[in-house]
């Protein structure tokens, strides 16, 4: 990468309900393209498998998607893309270095990471970073870090209609 840091750009989006953040998926989702990567953090219960759900039904997945704690990857390929589900809590850096986790990064699907926090080391350097917290009783802030391209432009994107949507625009 010429020793430079990539592009980042961020977007912080309130979500009033479920609903909210199931369209924010389905956007998210509609930008995908094979080697897309997104790093889903946030405190138990905050959101992060139904973020995954709307997302894979988004991406056009038609069966049940659920967390693959205990699975750790669970793969999804018919929809428009090939989803690759992983939950990363259970597993140490060393323990997740050992699945072969690059194939997926950098495969012909779609990944999304749960818990990515827990393996920094390995996820690659361009991805969508996204926090979900509660902000109160069914909102949530979504917090969105665009490392490198597209996802630093996916974030100036939202941050924009974000913007304009205060606005009254």
């Amino acid at each position: 990468m010429n020793g430079q840091e990539p592009e980042t750009a961020r977007a912080v989006l309130h979500m009033e309900d479920e609903r909210a953040t199931a369209r924010l998926a389905g956007r998210l989702a509609d930008r995908a393209a094979p080697g897309t990567v997104i790093a889903l953090d946030g405190d138990l219960g905050a959101g992060k498998t139904f973020f995954a759900q709307a997302f894979a039904r988004a991406l056009g997945v038609r069966e049940v998607v659920n967390s693959p704690t205990f699975t750790i990857i669970k793969e999804y390929e018919d929809g428009r893309l090939p989803f690759y589900h992983m939950d990363v809590y259970r597993l140490s850096q060393d323990e997740a270095d050992e699945l072969g986790l690059d194939d997926y990064f950098y495969g012909r699907g779609v990944v999304l990471v749960e818990w990515a926090r827990l393996i920094p080391d390995l996820l690659p350097p361009a991805r969508l970073a996204i926090e979900i917290e509660h902000a109160g009783d069914r909102a949530r802030e979504i917090r969105l870090t665009g490392i490198g391209q597209p996802y630093a432009d996916w974030c100036r994107e939202l941050a924009a209609s974000a913007k304009e949507g205060a606005s009254g625009a």
